[in-house]
């Protein structure tokens, strides 16, 4: 029995042997094939252990940045941090030093009010069941600034991820232009844009990330002396817009004025320079900033947004019979009322003026002058031609996205007289714009646009150049000039719709317009405030430098007021501080021509509300000062009985506080009667025209105080006024409508 267990034993050790033996043989054998060939499983092991310590890093590009005509920055690349807390207790290997949230409910009150957010949708997010999260929206997108903050309250598990996001400095400035751009929600990495010239140019913008690969430790350290490889980002371009920042400043800021006191429904505004085509300033409200994305319309304004003009339009029609020949100012005509078959045109006034020189009648914008040059002089199939030929029939190509053109109306022979004033037929702002450029460039018609140029950021080649494209020469130099002569007038003239649109020391030259909006119900909306109000000028008239058009829809205006209050509001400021800005010099011998006007004799306004006063002054063709606060004139200056010059300063004082005015570009003479009027005290500087004041504009002011005043002579008053920092006050304006 002994010797058979003992033999059973010997059979299982031998069997243990060989099964060792056999698993020992092809272990060599495996070592054998992996020494000659290198290769398991399908994969070469060396390539297979450089992949397992290989590392690979991003190197981040950055998007272009967006800059104006003068290197100021209007879009960039910034740096943001992305919030995420660690929940897995593994990653703590020291419990004196946790490297995950320990305590979510304190982290959580904490963290709460500088993300924005309510306490329990923190602790929800802190008490996930996952190794890492991150905050969603909250923890976006977050400064350097709060980052410093949340990294001062040192809480175990929070840390920071850095990206980068789109920035745009001054906000809402030139939104519609610049547009935006944001993160691709699709893999979160790639920057795309979604408006304006951040779409538009969205290929030169882009930006790719590069990379380096190494070798690492097991620790993640990069090996000493071994390869790498290194792939550079590739920064996105800059892109160099014709806009200035100066300019546009100007615009935004007027435009915040009318939106506030006027709450329209739609302004647009912009400035160019009609020898170039060259976009200076665009802006429309409502509008929004890029870094908040609080859009409410998705459309330029500017460019997509056809409308009736109204009388902006009979500028084009004026160069047209000028340039054909057919135009004579002086002939007289009827105003009031046309019949056009079964149709009658009628003035705005709907009675007209009588009988008038065809002059008077642009100066008054008279629908019926325009109806019977089209119809009696022009002819309407030469009318339609000039249409073309000012391109009002096609987009000017401008290079921002969402572009549209307007629709000529012109099938019925009523159609193509209410097309001469401008109803019927829409057009977009820009296409005023361009058309305008014409009559302002001695007949060259510019093609308007906002890049300048497209730069490499990192060797500096400029990649893309535009230059100034002639699309057109609708009318011819001497007719520029006839035009110019006669849009001065609208301005310049008793008569004249432009009144409010004077600039002391320039010469301006345009047309306004009051454009009836077409009703849901069909035809047109009634009431006083239901137009789109506009003015399409050029200064200085000599030589046009500057090119604005400002549309104000729907503004909310007070009994006395008429729709030129808001838009030469906004015209007024920007082109002056424009004109200022850009030195070209006032022209002080017009200011001087006026001391050989006949004389006015001025009533006493004394008792009168301001209102009243203002408009009645206007109407007489004199510049009305306000100082004061409130509704009554109490005093004046000149008196009552004294024989005043046509455009002369006439100071009313108020009821209420007593405000000082702006007095910068003031002769010595008008300085000294608002002195006078507020019983100040002043000592002179020099002589010539003020540069400077001691009390500041708008300051409320008492009898007694001292103003001291600095002048100049013309010579080196555009120089010194450069320099000053007074902001220049705007006085409200009234005019006819037309």
């Amino acid at each position: 029995m002994a010797n058979k267990k003992h033999k059973n034993t010997h059979k299982g050790a031998a069997l243990l042997f060989c099964l060792f033996s056999l698993l020992f043989f092809v272990l060599i054998f495996r070592f054998v094939q992996l020494q000659a060939t290198g290769v398991a499983d399908g994969q070469v092991l060396a390539v297979r252990a450089e992949e397992q310590y290989k590392q690979k890093r991003t190197i981040e590009a950055k998007r272009g940045a967006i800059l104006d005509r003068n290197g100021e920055v209007l879009a960039e690349d910034t740096p943001s941090y992305t919030l995420m807390a660690v929940l897995d207790p593994k990653m703590t290997t020291d419990p004196n030093d946790p490297k995950h949230v320990v305590d979510p409910e304190m982290t959580a009150r904490k963290l709460a009010p500088l993300l924005r957010m309510d306490v329990s949708e923190a602790e929800r997010i802190l008490t996930k069941k996952a190794k890492q999260v991150e905050f969603g929206a909250y923890g976006r997108n977050i400064s350097y600034e709060l980052k410093k903050k949340i990294e001062a309250l040192k809480l175990p598990g929070i840390g920071f991820i850095r990206d980068a996001k789109r920035f745009y400095p001054n906000g809402t400035f030139a939104s519609y232009v610049i547009g935006y751009a944001q993160k691709n929600e699709e893999n979160g990495n790639e920057t795309i844009g979604m408006m304006g010239i951040e779409k538009s140019l969205n290929r030169y913008l882009q930006e790719k990330d590069g990379y380096v690969v190494f070798q690492r430790d097991k620790d993640g350290f990069r090996l000493p002396d071994t390869k790498e490889t290194v792939v550079p980002p590739d920064n996105g371009d800059e892109v160099y817009l014709t806009i200035d920042q100066k300019i546009q400043t100007f615009l935004e800021d007027a435009m915040n004025q009318v939106e506030k006191q006027y709450k329209p429904k739609k302004i647009i505004a912009i400035v160019a320079n009609p020898k170039t085509g060259e976009i200076l300033a665009m802006g429309t409200r409502p509008s929004f900033d890029p870094n908040k994305r609080n859009i409410t319309n998705y459309l330029n304004d500017a460019i997509s947004y056809p409308y009736e003009p109204g009388s902006t339009m009979k500028m084009f029609t004026l160069a047209a019979a000028i340039n054909e020949g057919v135009y004579n100012g002086n002939e007289l005509y009827r105003s009031g009322a046309y019949r056009v078959g079964p149709n009658e045109i009628r003035d705005h006034n709907k009675v007209g003026w009588g009988t008038i020189t065809f002059n008077e009648g642009v100066q008054r914008s008279s629908n019926v002058a325009f109806a019977k040059l089209v119809k009696e002089k022009l002819g309407e199939d030469r009318f339609l031609q000039y249409l073309y030929r000012f391109r009002f029939n096609e987009k000017t190509g401008i290079d921002l996205p969402g572009e549209t053109v307007g629709n000529i109306v012109y099938r019925y022979p009523i159609e193509k007289l209410t097309t001469a004033f401008g109803q019927g037929t829409s057009i977009t702002p820009i296409q005023q714009i361009q058309a305008a450029t014409a009559i302002a460039n001695g007949g060259n018609m510019m093609k308007p646009y906002v890049v300048d140029r497209i730069v490499d950021p990192d060797t500096k080649k400029v990649i893309v150049q535009h230059k100034p494209e002639v699309v057109g020469e609708p009318i011819t130099k001497e007719t520029a000039q006839k035009v110019l002569d006669i849009l001065e007038t609208v301005v310049t003239s008793e008569k004249g719709t432009g009144r409010p649109y004077q600039i002391e020391g320039y010469r301006v030259a345009g047309k306004t317009g009051t454009a009836q909006i077409p009703s849901p119900k069909g035809g047109y909306l009634t009431g006083y405030e239901n137009y789109i109000f506009s003015f399409l000028g050029m200064a200085p008239k000599e030589n046009p430098q500057l090119l604005m058009y400002v549309a104000v829809q729907q503004p909310k205006l007070s009994v006395t007021e008429t729709g030129s209050a808001p838009v030469s509001m906004i015209f007024k400021s920007v082109m002056k501080n424009s004109l200022q800005y850009l030195n070209i010099r006032p022209s002080f011998e017009k200011m001087e021509k006026t001391a050989n006007k006949k004389g006015i004799k001025l009533p006493s306004y004394a008792g009168q509300s301001v209102d009243s006063a203002v408009q009645d002054l206007k109407e007489k063709g004199l510049q009305p000062v306000v100082v004061g606060s409130g509704k009554q004139v109490e005093a004046q200056l000149p008196l009552a009985g004294d024989e005043v010059i046509v455009r002369e300063r006439i100071i009313l004082k108020t009821n209420g506080t007593a405000m000082m005015p702006d007095l910068r570009g003031w002769s010595l003479r008008d300085a000294m009667k608002a002195a006078e009027l507020l019983n100040l005290e002043p000592s002179i500087k020099g002589s010539g025209y003020v540069v400077t004041q001691s009390i500041r504009p708008g300051s409320g002011v008492k009898k007694g105080d001292y103003l001291i005043l600095e002048l100049t002579e013309p010579d080196k008053w555009e120089e010194q006024i450069n320099e000053s920092k007074t902001p220049q006050a705007d006085q409200e304006e009234k005019a006819p409508v037309d």
